[in-house]
């Protein structure tokens, strides 16, 4: 996908508000919700939120990998995370929140790590599927931060289809983001339903005819976006 610069700066920057409620991104940032394997209660990390189950541990290998300041500490948890639960353990959480505030070794791989395992693999979609205009792009790469990939049952609740099958892009971009956010709405998980604040930013935007997302700034849960 064939964003400028400041357009990916301003996906990223949007994720960051959604994520820990900073233009900049809280890399220290901890948070516990129940949507581990089967329910359980699980850490998410990180500028972006990654999950203990999910791909904290390859977060964590790279960072020891890299010698910064808490490696040493760390690396014990390896063979731990998305093995044995850590989300009460008290050191194990301090840790990830001391490197992220002070270490720039976990800055820049968290920047590194999420753009290799959340961005990119969210443009390869956009791309496989024919997605060219930057507010797919941001609704797509959130969903692939926010929920793993766009998710088979919602595509299942619209009619559009999408460009490289001969849909029309913005056809498709609004109501996958209708079914998006009437899932997150009345999801069994209640934990989803406050969440419906960023399909209701896209929903804006999309009504501001905002798809290169040149107009500025852009109101994410309250908080202005300019891309600087």
């Amino acid at each position: 996908m064939n964003l400028t610069d400041k357009q990916k700066l301003i996906c990223e920057q949007i994720i960051n508000v959604f994520e820990t409620g900073s233009t900049q991104g809280n890399y220290s940032a901890i948070s516990i919700f129940h949507d581990g394997p089967n329910g359980i209660r699980q850490v998410t990390y990180g500028r972006s939120q990654t999950t203990e189950y999910g791909n904290l541990e390859e977060l964590i290998e790279m960072y020891v990998g890299r010698n910064g300041i808490d490696s040493e500490q760390l690396q014990p948890y390896l063979p731990k995370i998305g093995v044995t639960q850590l989300v009460d353990d008290h050191e194990f959480q301090q840790l990830l929140k001391d490197a992220g505030k002070n270490d720039p070794v976990m800055r820049s791989v968290q920047d590194v790590f999420f753009d290799k395992r959340y961005f990119q693999p969210a443009m390869n979609w956009a791309d496989d599927n024919g997605f060219t205009l930057a507010l797919s792009a941001l609704v797509i790469y959130d969903s692939f931060i926010h929920s793993g990939s766009i998710l088979p049952f919602l595509r299942k609740r619209f009619a559009a289809v999408p460009p490289n099958k001969g849909g029309d892009e913005k056809t498709w971009i609004s109501q996958y983001v209708d079914a998006r956010h009437q899932w997150l709405a009345t999801a069994s998980n209640p934990e989803l339903h406050p969440t419906v604040y960023r399909t209701q930013c896209f929903k804006d935007e999309i009504a501001r005819n905002n798809w290169d997302l040149s107009k500025l700034p852009i109101n994410a849960n309250g908080i202005h976006v300019s891309g600087v």
